[in-house]
């Protein structure tokens, strides 16, 4: 007795075979899903990878202050125990890459003063008694500060805006000398730079000091000052982020080798 024609199975080919027998359709656990998972992995781990490369090259965290000074901002005359302005900075990557200061001062005699930053036991001074030398020992005659103190550039303790407020970008003046020395040690006094932040981890205390050494000319009024800093991670923590990345992957890899089936024929 023969079988109707819509029971009679047709026979398989090879092409139809492998249709249906191919694992990678006939399971969601076959080897094309795991193969599917993999790739998102590891798409995933590239950009996270990628990301952590961008972060390890740093960033650049602004702090700006024009407000709760002591003494309204205003700088004692004459007094070398001076005014000083201490900021506790905090959320900053480990390591210090350069900095940059800036400081509005009006009024008073630049001449008169001295200021320093300092943080982590390292002081370096902003201005040094801007512009006295063995032949000018009563220095800069220029009312006030609109500038900006780097790692390089001209030397602030030379520059001059003719009696007004000075403007500009200077190196920080430096000089690690008394301001109360004689005035020809000002030509040869040995300077550090900014850059002797560098390495340094920059959150904590740091503290802006500025004093006016010298009676009359004027009152100086701090009005704002910024600090800049540019910082990265600390660079075992960077290889570390690399390393498990490549870590994750690898292993990964190995398990979704294992895991996914073996092909039949």
């Amino acid at each position: 007795m023969s079988r109707p024609a819509d029971e009679i199975t047709p026979p398989l080919n090879r092409t139809s075979r492998a249709r249906y027998h191919n694992p990678e359709h006939s399971t969601p656990c076959g080897r094309y899903s795991s193969r599917v998972v993999k790739s998102r992995i590891l798409r995933f781990l590239a950009t996270f990878a990628l990301l952590s490369s961008l972060s390890a090259r740093g960033a650049l965290y602004t702090f700006s202050f024009n407000s709760g000074f002591a003494n309204s901002g205003n700088i004692p005359d004459g007094d070398p125990n001076g005014w000083n302005d201490t900021r506790n900075l905090s959320g900053m990557v480990e390591q210090i890459t350069s900095l940059q200061v800036k400081l509005n001062i009006s009024g008073g005699y630049n001449g008169d003063l001295y200021a320093y930053l300092s943080h982590d036991n390292v002081l370096v001074p902003l201005l040094n008694r801007v512009g006295v030398t063995a032949g000018d020992p009563f220095g800069s005659g220029d009312s006030g500060f609109n500038v900006t103190l780097t790692a390089s550039g001209s030397d602030i303790h030379w520059a001059s805006a003719g009696g007004g407020q000075l403007t500009g970008t200077y190196s920080a003046d430096g000089r690690t000398i008394s301001p109360l020395s004689p005035a020809a040690a000002f030509d040869t006094a040995s300077r550090v730079a900014l850059s002797a932040f560098n390495n340094l981890n920059p959150n904590g205390s740091w503290t802006l000091y500025i004093a006016d050494v010298s009676g009359g000319g004027g009152q100086s009024v701090v009005n704002a000052w910024e600090v800049d800093i540019a910082a990265v991670p600390e660079p075992i923590k960077a290889a570390l982020v690399v390393f498990l990345s490549l870590l994750l992957v690898v292993v990964l890899r190995k398990r979704y080798r294992r895991a996914a089936p073996a092909a039949t024929s």
